[in-house]
C-alpha cells in the first residue's frame, strides 16, 4: 500500500479540483477501477477515470479488437459499455466503497446524447468529481466526423453538457491539423480543463490474407510510440492557453516520463496502455515522483508545471 505520505509534495490542483497526487488511471484502461484494489489501494491515485459511458447501453466493434505493436498497442474496442444507469447500479457503488476520487467518462453519438449522458451524470454521488466529455467520438449526424476534429461540433458539444453540475473535461483528439483552435473552441463552449491526448489512428495488415487484423479495420494506436506526439501536443496547448488547467496523457510508465508531461505543461497526467502490462505501474509512478521531488528539494509539484515554457534569455 502507498504512504500516505506520499501526499504534501504531490499535492495538485485542476481547476478547482485539489487531487492528493497527479497521477490518474485513463479511462478505458483500468476498467471501471474497483478492479485495480486487487493490486493496490486506488483510493491513493490522484482519480480513476471510469471506462467511457452512454446513457445506452453498445456492444462496441467486432473481434479481433487489440492488436500489440512493437511500441504500443491498436484497439477498436469501440467504446463497449453497459450505459451509465447500470454502470451507476452495479459498479460505482463498489469503487466508492474503495475512497477513489472519482471521474466519469461520458461519450455519444450526437450532441443530445451527450446533453442526455450529462444531465445523468448530475444526479451522481458527490465521489465523482468531474465528467471527462470524450469528444473523440463520430457524429453520426454529420456524416461520421469526429466531433474533436471541429471546433463548433466540440463547442456544441461542450455547451450541450453545461448541465452536468460538476467540473468537465474534454478529452482531445491529436488526430487534427489544428489542435489549438479546437483546444480553444472546448475552452469557449465551457470545458473546466482538457485533456491531451487521445490515441493517433493506426492499423495493422494481416500480410497473408492482405485484410487488416482487427475487426473494424483500422483502431487507436496508444502507447510509447505516441509520447512524442502527446508531449508535442500538450506543449502546444499551453503555449495557446496559459491559464486552462491540462492532463496529459500518451505512452506514459515512468515517472520521468510523467515529469516530461507536467514540465510541457500538465498540470496532471493519467496512465493508460501501461496498466495492461504492468496494473501497479501507477504506483511506481507516485513512488518515483515522490522520490524524485525530495532529491530535487521541490516542495510542490505544481511548480514545475509549464517549465520547458520558460525561456532563459542569458541562451540569446
Amino acid at each position: 500500500m502507498l504512504s500516505r505520505s506520499h501526499g504534501p509534495p504531490l499535492e495538485t490542483r485542476v481547476g478547482d479540483l485539489c487531487l492528493k497526487n497527479p497521477v490518474m488511471l485513463a479511462s478505458g484502461t483500468a476498467g471501471y477501477g474497483s478492479e485495480f484494489n486487487s493490486f493496490f489501494d486506488v483510493s491513493e491515485l490522484g482519480a480513476v477515470v471510469v471506462k467511457s459511458l452512454a446513457t445506452f447501453p453498445w456492444e462496441g466493434n467486432a473481434a479481433p479488437r487489440v492488436h500489440q505493436t512493437p511500441a504500443g498497442m491498436i484497439n477498436s474496442v469501440g467504446l463497449q459499455g453497459p450505459g451509465l444507469e447500470n454502470w451507476a447500479a452495479n459498479e460505482l457503488p463498489s469503487l466508492i466503497e474503495s475512497g477513489a476520487a472519482i471521474i466519469v467518462s461520458i461519450w455519444g453519438r450526437t450532441t443530445q446524447d451527450y446533453k442526455d449522458a450529462a444531465e445523468f451524470c448530475r444526479g451522481l454521488p458527490d465521489e465523482v468529481i468531474a465528467v471527462e466529455v470524450n469528444v473523440s467520438c463520430p457524429n453520426v449526424e454529420d456524416r461520421g466526423e469526429i466531433f474533436s476534429h471541429s471546433s463548433s461540433m466540440t463547442k456544441g458539444v461542450m455547451e450541450a453538457t453545461n448541465n452536468v453540475g460538476r467540473p468537465r473535461w474534454a478529452k482531445l483528439s491529436p488526430n487534427t491539423s489544428d489542435l489549438v483552435s479546437i483546444a480553444k473552441a472546448a475552452v469557449d463552449g465551457g470545458a473546466d480543463a482538457l485533456t491531451i491526448a487521445n490515441t493517433l489512428l493506426g492499423m495493422a495488415i494481416d500480410i497473408e490474407t492482405g485484410r487488416p487484423i482487427l475487426g473494424a479495420g483500422g483502431g487507436g494506436l496508444s502507447g510509447p510510440a505516441i509520447r512524442p506526439v502527446a508531449v508535442r501536443s500538450v506543449f502546444d496547448v499551453r503555449s495557446a492557453l496559459p491559464q486552462i488547467p491540462i492532463i496529459g496523457v500518451g505512452g506514459i510508465a515512468t515517472y520521468k516520463h510523467a515529469l516530461e508531461f507536467m514540465m510541457a505543461g500538465a498540470d496532471a497526467i493519467q496512465i493508460g496502455t501501461a496498466n495492461f502490462a504492468n496494473p501497479r505501474v501507477s504506483k511506481k509512478v507516485i513512488k518515483g515522483l515522490h522520490r524524485w521531488c525530495e532529491r530535487n528539494a521541490v516542495k510542490e509539484i505544481g511548480s514545475i508545471v509549464g517549465k520547458s515554457q520558460i525561456r532563459d534569455d542569458s541562451t540569446k
